[in-house]
């Protein structure tokens, strides 16, 4: 990037002639211009651009400026907070802040009245046709072809012209699939040329992506609720729910073969023209000739059509009714094969999002309680990697000490704190590249080294600590949390873009409680499991036993279920589970008349001490007739505190 101090636009000129007039390779040319500048130039010249051009080419239709600025609607929309916060620095600044689109055509632009007015004279206005094959090198168009940020000055620019002009841009990357969608752009004559532009439309790119990664995770959701709310939602498993636009939003229902054999199908591609012109007939026509729709439902939201969910017959798909879903041995690595076990709704919706994960280069947000198997998603994701040697790397966040945990990420080299290996190490991400880094207890990373994991994902290279050596990687990361990281931003504690660069891609792993029957189906698989490893018989449960633990609030979930059926293996001498067998905390919620000591809370207890909590707290509101003033008291904690705890384990007060 040039600066005032070396940057010599007589030089520059000179070159620029001599490039133009002689047609050929500038051999001699001044060290000062610059390697991107000359690329850049050889591409316009390659394209048959005009050097002497006084103009670049204007969209005159106003009707096709109109749809133009439609189609990009959302792009506006997310840029609108970052020119609106921007515009009353730029108005005595002689500069304009642009937006333009994917082919490098001004759909927005604010600022200095008097430059806007000059910027007409050269079309650098709304409609503006601004791409390098068109005007040639500038700071919108040259960004827009190198996905790079650009500053171009005065006589680097290519057409003669604009070298009269200033212009720092940034491309803006679509968060979900990670191809530029338009620039931002910062112009004006060159009395505004500062070398610190270029990083404030960097920031200003930046925003955007985060508040585009917002409207698409807003309307994702928005549309699943919708979906969700149909008559339809269940009776098909075969399922893609596409956007207005035609892009594919969500996938489910379908074996890796249907997935391969129609790569279509992959969240983030447009798979549709715009909806809004297709009628339910047409829709099956433009789908890919080895997919056949067996019907189309569209989406409202607020009256609004939105989207469409299209139900797909894959011929060759796998029922997931009764079976499980299996999860392979990693490479070098001595264990058992995984089992995730369930057909309710949710987890089949879950267990799908994992599987279209793997598929999309993307970060991933797994979201769910304690005990609910968030892991075991992250496993899933890796498994089906094409690659069956990619490394899976774990790393508990809440378990590695503030001040340990950026050596153990990203690594350090010699010397860089006391007790520093000779050499160096490399970090988990290194370690993890090609494969997956999974982060488990992302929340309880300290916010001030969440800048730098938002570095890494963005840039896709880390730096060792201690040395500034770029080590590119190529990590799919999958963060794993317990906590409403919503709730966390607005406390401080996490950083509102990092949440937005790891929700990319969000599963949310469902509460044993609103799983239905899977509990019966786990607990025959964990059965097994014991029996096999004990020696023992299968044990058998009673219908009422069945009918309790299917009632049973799981507090702690899948990980407390597996430790009760562990319990029975442990401590029975028959094979029959009756009632009398089942441990206390699972009975308090059917019975409100049992001893409240400490014995009996703990005696034959599970194990898991979020259901020791509940317990504790069912019994307490018990003895004290739900006066939770007293029952607060009596456990020793805060009533914000109880009130927090009930609503975790959906405790009622009567």
């Amino acid at each position: 990037m040039p600066d005032n101090s070396s940057y010599s636009d007589t030089d520059t000129r000179e070159a620029w002639e001599r490039f133009v007039s002689a047609g050929t390779e500038v051999e001699d040319r001044p060290r000062k211009v610059r390697d991107e500048i000359l690329a850049s130039w050889r591409r316009s010249r390659e394209s048959g651009v005009d050097a002497a051009s006084v103009a670049s080419r204007k969209v005159y239709d106003d009707h096709q400026l109109h749809l133009r600025r439609e189609r990009n609607a959302a792009l506006r929309k997310a840029a609108s907070a970052a020119f609106k916060r921007l515009e009353p620095h730029l108005k005595e600044a002689r500069t304009i802040l642009i937006l333009a689109d994917d082919h490098g055509v001004i759909i927005d632009a604010i600022g200095d009245a008097h430059v806007l007015d000059e910027g007409q004279e050269i079309h650098l206005e709304l409609g503006g046709d601004w791409s390098e094959k068109t005007i040639g090198t500038n700071g919108i168009g040259t960004a827009l072809k190198t996905g790079k940020p650009a500053y171009v000055h005065a006589s680097e620019h290519f057409a003669e012209g604009v070298q009269a002009w200033t212009c720092a841009g940034a491309p803006i990357f679509d968060p979900f699939t990670q191809t530029v969608i338009g620039v931002v752009d910062l112009s004006g004559p060159p009395q505004i040329f500062r070398q610190h532009n270029v990083a404030l439309v960097l920031a200003a790119a930046r925003e955007i992506e985060i508040a585009l990664a917002e409207q698409k995770q807003v309307e994702r959701t928005q549309l699943l609720e919708a979906f969700l709310m149909s008559d339809y939602s269940r009776a098909h498993d075969s399922v893609v729910l596409v956007d207005q636009t035609g892009r594919v939003l969500f996938r489910r229902g379908f074996d890796k073969e249907m997935l391969q054999r129609a790569k279509e199908l992959s969240v983030g591609h447009k798979l549709l023209p715009k909806l809004a012109g297709l009628s339910d007939q047409d829709i099956p026509k433009l789908l890919p000739l080895n997919v056949e729709a067996e019907g189309i439902e569209r989406l409202k939201l607020e009256g609004v059509f939105r989207g469409a969910a299209l139900f797909l017959r894959d011929r060759n798909r796998v029922q997931r009714q009764g079976e499980t879903c299996t999860i392979k041995p990693r490479a070098n690595v001595v264990e058992d094969q995984i089992q995730i076990v369930g057909s309710s709704p949710k987890m089949v919706d879950a267990m799908g999002l994992a599987e279209r994960a793997a598929l999309a280069n993307v970060s991933v947000l797994i979201h769910g309680e304690t005990g609910v198997g968030k892991e075991l998603f992250a496993r899933l994701i890796h498994s089906r990697l094409s690659d069956d040697k990619a490394p899976y790397v774990p790393v508990n966040c809440a378990a590695i000490s503030s001040d340990l945990i950026g050596a153990e990420l990203f690594g350090y080299a010699t010397g860089a704190f006391t007790g520093a290996a000779q050499g160096g190490r490399a970090g988990k991400f290194e370690q993890a590249s090609g494969g997956v880094l999974c982060l488990d207890e992302i929340g309880d990373m300290p916010i001030e080294l969440q800048p730098y994991l938002l570095r890494a994902l963005e840039q896709r290279a880390i730096y060792r600590i201690g040395c500034s050596t770029r080590r590119p990687v190529d990590v799919r990361l999958v963060a794993m949390t317990n906590r409403d990281l919503r709730q966390e931003i607005e406390k401080g504690n996490f950083r509102r873009d990092l949440f937005y660069r790891l929700g990319v891609m969000t599963i949310e792993v469902p509460p044993l409680r609103e799983r239905g029957d899977d509990v019966i189906a786990l607990l025959d698989h964990f059965s097994q499991h014991y029996a096999t490893e004990t020696g023992q018989p299968p044990m058998t449960f009673t219908d009422k036993v069945q009918n309790l633990l299917r009632r049973y609030q799981w507090p702690g979930n899948v990980r407390e279920l597996r430790n009760v059926v562990q319990r029975f293996y442990l401590i029975k001498s028959d094979s029959v589970v009756t009632e009398r067998d089942l441990p206390p905390e699972i009975l308090d919620d059917f019975e409100a008349d049992g001893e409240d000591s400490l014995v009996h809370i703990l005696g034959g207890h599970s194990g898991d001490l979020e259901s020791i909590e509940a317990s504790a707290i069912r019994r307490t509101i018990s003895a004290e007739n739900g006066n939770l003033t007293r029952v607060a008291q009596v456990l020793g904690i805060s009533r914000p505190t109880l009130y927090r705890k009930m609503k975790r384990y959906r405790i009622q007060k009567a």
